[in-house]
């Protein structure tokens, strides 16, 4: 009897044996039926496109534009993926250097040019520049770049001429902003970096910050640094500001976590088709990992800035405070084409430490800020942090302390977009050789400023009256207008509002983004966010608040 059990149970092995094999062999045909008709269908498509093209080519009425419509097609064609996967081809090549690196040839300063027909303007050199080193500052016009005039010209045009390969010159003929003196200049152009850590500062005796705007090559070694400095300078507590910073290289983003955690953690994996899970560790040894740190961001952190912000919250590391991130989960790598042009394509998603997927759940669809909508929790998974705080996915980083930012008038909004502030920040420059470290604008820069942007043409209606203008559209349509005449011009009447009275009315909104123009133009950029600073209602308002402890 015990030989008949055992050659039962050997037989029901067998048999399991044979179960698996045949799973196994059935699995491994699907999968190349299904290879083989991704192929076919690849095939097709490719046969089909090449004999339109070919047709066109011979039989469309005019010229056919081959590269215009080839690059339209293959811009549709990635567009119906995801927002992130682009060609990219040679001439615009180093457009993705500067994304990579943030660095190119040039003389380091952002130039303007208000009419095609007109000179160039130097806007804003930058701190240190070989710019700022051969006398050029902000007002200065370029008549002539290496000889050919600036007139006719685009701005894009003129900035290509002045870009160039470090070390060598470029020759302006300038009219400078105070003398109208014609003087001709040669600057020698050099590898201009922009850099990611725009400011690193004390609030106050104890509370150190940095600001940081992306996650190019080597950022966190300027992060290092920072901290380092401002540890020196009696830094007790830490703010890391990424809000409006919408990444970079990840590789940027582990660095900088290991900065914090111990040598070991794990920041981040990715998983994508046909690729076996990557997992991120920390590899270096850290320089704090006892210091508060707190982590400000918004509807404008994204990619790198949810993979450190991520990273930080689920090992318990900092309190993240402000409003939830951007949602963008996937990871880009970059492949070669022919003729020298590259993709940009999404190959993987990334998850943090917990096993969140920040990406959002519908990224086509978002808040007019480009921001994740509401998520439904029936929606979303919850995980766990390193001492067991509830996290969700779902779309973004949720803050530990949801702190909300202001929200600027549509008034402001469109004296921005229209130039008016920058524009006036150069007339100011003009009239104003200089200006103390701690300017401020005065009631009678305040009348300046107003008098200036009564006399320019800009959309200056508030929101209302934009969705009361609308109102009175489908009013007509519907045919009530007559019927509701009476409450309708008593309604417009209470939304009139001339320009001079709705500047005055949001005065207090728009000073810092004056006051802000200005000083750059004078202290460069540091001395810009040092304004900003001056009126961050969420920073003052994120620094009283309780930090997460254990």
């Amino acid at each position: 009897m015990a030989r008949y059990l055992v050659f039962l149970q050997d037989g029901e092995l067998n048999m399991k044996k044979r179960t698996i094999i045949l799973a196994v062999a059935a699995l491994f045909v699907s999968c190349m039926a299904s290879a083989q008709s991704q192929s076919f269908k690849l095939g097709k498509w490719t046969e089909i496109q090449n004999a339109i093209i070919k047709e066109l080519n011979r039989s469309y009425v005019d010229s056919l534009p081959i590269d215009r419509i080839e690059r339209a097609g293959i811009d549709a064609m990635l567009g119906d993926l995801d927002p992130y996967t682009v060609y990219i081809p040679e001439e615009e090549n180093e457009d993705l250097q500067m994304m990579v690196s943030k660095s190119y040839g040039g003389i380091g300063a952002v130039i303007y040019k208000p009419d095609k027909d007109g000179n160039v303007i130097i806007n804003e050199p930058y701190a240190g520049s070989p710019a700022v080193r051969y006398g050029l500052r902000c007002g200065d016009e370029i008549l002539e770049i290496d000889g050919v005039s600036t007139h006719g010209l685009t701005s894009q045009e003129c900035s290509d001429r002045m870009k160039g390969k470090p070390g060598t010159t470029v020759k302006f003929k300038v009219k400078k902003v105070y003398t109208d003196e014609i003087v001709e200049i040669d600057v020698v152009r050099e590898r201009i970096h922009l850099p990611d850590v725009e400011y690193a500062g004390m609030l106050d005796a104890e509370t150190g910050y940095i600001y940081q705007s992306g996650f190019t090559e080597n950022v966190s070694g300027d992060i290092r640094n920072a901290v380092l400095k401002l540890k020196k300078q009696g830094m007790k507590k830490l703010v890391l500001d990424l809000r409006g910073n919408g990444g970079g290289l990840m590789n940027e983003a582990i660095n900088i976590v290991s900065l914090f955690v111990p040598k070991g953690s794990l920041v981040v994996s990715s998983k994508g088709q046909g690729i076996s899970e990557q997992k991120y560790k920390t590899t270096t040894e850290p320089i704090d990992t006892e210091i508060p740190l707190i982590v400000m961001v918004d509807s404008g952190s994204a990619s790198s800035s949810e993979i450190v912000t991520g990273a930080l919250q689920d090992l318990d590391r900092a309190t993240v405070m402000g409003t939830r991130t951007f949602g963008k989960g996937l990871v880009q790598s970059i492949r070669p084409l022919p003729y020298n042009g590259q993709l940009k394509v999404t190959t993987a998603k990334y998850y943090t430490p917990s096993g969140r997927c920040v990406q959002a759940i519908d990224y086509a669809h978002r808040n007019e800020d480009g921001s994740v909508g509401y998520i439904p929790d029936s929606l979303t998974t919850e995980f766990k942090t390193a001492h067991g705080r509830i996290v969700k996915d779902g779309g973004g980083i949720t803050p530990d302390v949801i702190v909300k930012g202001h929200e600027y008038s549509r008034l402001t909004y469109s004296l921005v977009y229209s130039s008016i502030i920058q524009d006036y920040a150069i007339k100011f420059v003009k009239e104003h050789r200089s200006v103390p470290e701690d300017w401020t604008m005065s009631d009678a820069d305040w009348k300046d400023f107003v008098d200036y942007a009564k006399t320019k043409e800009f959309d200056y209606r508030s929101s209302a009256k934009t969705y009361f203008d609308l109102l009175k559209k489908e009013l007509d349509k519907d045919g009530l207008s007559d019927s509701m005449k009476d409450q309708v011009e008593a309604m417009q009447k209470a939304l009139e509002m001339d320009k001079e009275t709705f500047l005055n009315l949001k005065k207090d909104e728009i000073v810092p983004f004056v006051e802000e123009e200005i000083m750059v133009r004078y202290y460069f950029q540091e001395a810009g966010i040092k304004v900003r600073l001056r009126y961050d209602e969420q920073l003052k308002e994120a620094l009283t608040k309780p930090l997460i402890s254990y």
